[in-house]
């Protein structure tokens, strides 16, 4: 009895040994996640802000999107967090809605082959061969099209061919009325109405005009064409009861205009969301440069992580 009584009393220690190990590995492993929530909150990859340029949150971000026909999301091409967050927004809108995806890394004449590659015809060796992939496709832009591929989404390649563009840029608008009505159907309606007032496109003008062979204007004529392509596309392929996401340089929607301008000019009754991306040096606050820029800014380290 001595003996078992002894074995009892053992087992009671064991017990609350461990009782007490558990609770000092689970104390450990607080204060380690604890640890990493600090430095996040002192290194924070990112920060978003409203249009007023108070600072806000991804999921405030999303909820802004639960009435729009479409989001322009704007980009800084190389910004591997950014890109990061494309696809999060992406997911984070496909778990509540039906959506389109659009990007202007794709031109429209590639739209057969992406199709394609989309619906299992053809290899991705093959697409990538033979569409015109950017450089950073692989790791920026294939993850948004593997997204779409494996849910069965349509993306749409919205920008207009890279040879149209710089026919406008030598030879301005009227160099697309030399077309044949094949090449035509690959970039918006002719003939393409461009304000060269608007701020952004006065901008070009100013900046990168004089080092143009021609007129300095073309620069931003063919600015426009690719605005205004991309807009073409995104209206041709929206559809009813789903939300459209477009991937674009920020600069295409930066300040509500280009793609945006003539969204609204094609359908002025569009409920539009937009994104930009910029760098800066501290997080802490937006600076005054990159206010209202669109409805939603992130702004990303510039010593953060690019893709090239």
């Amino acid at each position: 009895i001595h003996q078992l009584e002894v074995f009892v009393q053992d087992q009671k220690l064991l017990l609350i040994n461990k009782e007490i190990m558990k609770s000092l590995y689970n104390i450990a492993l607080l204060l380690f996640f604890s640890s990493i929530s600090l430095v996040a909150q002192d290194h924070p990859a990112y920060q978003i802000f409203n249009k007023k340029g108070k600072s806000t949150n991804y999921g405030k971000m999303m909820k802004a999107m639960a009435d729009a026909d479409v989001i322009l999301y704007g980009e800084q091409h190389n910004d591997a967090v950014n890109h990061w967050l494309q696809l999060q927004v992406t997911k984070s809108l496909h778990t509540k809605y039906s959506i389109v995806l659009g990007a202007e890394m794709f031109e429209s004449d590639d739209q057969v082959i992406m199709d394609e590659y989309l619906n299992d015809v053809i290899t991705e060796s093959h697409f990538t061969t033979e569409g015109k992939m950017w450089k950073n496709y692989k790791t920026d832009y294939k993850p948004l099209l593997d997204y779409a591929k494996k849910n069965d989404l349509h993306f749409v390649a919205t920008n207009i061919p890279r040879r149209y563009a710089s026919l406008v840029n030598k030879k301005g608008l009227a160099g697309l009325d030399d077309l044949t009505e094949e090449a035509k159907a690959w970039i918006a309606p002719l003939p393409i109405e461009v304000d060269l007032t608007l701020p952004g496109y006065k901008w070009m003008i100013d900046t990168m005009g004089q080092h143009a062979a021609g007129d300095p204007a073309n620069i931003a004529r063919s600015q426009a064409s690719k605005d205004a392509t991309m807009a073409h596309f995104i209206l041709k392929n929206m559809q009813s009861g789903k939300k459209f996401i477009h991937y674009h340089g920020s600069f295409h929607s930066n300040n509500y205009e280009g793609i945006y301008y003539y969204l609204l000019k094609g359908n002025p009754s569009l409920k539009i969301v937009t994104i930009a991306n910029v760098n800066q040096a501290s997080l802490d606050k937006i600076g005054e440069d990159n206010l209202g820029k669109a409805d939603f800014t992130i702004v990303t380290p510039k010593d953060g992580a690019k893709s090239y």
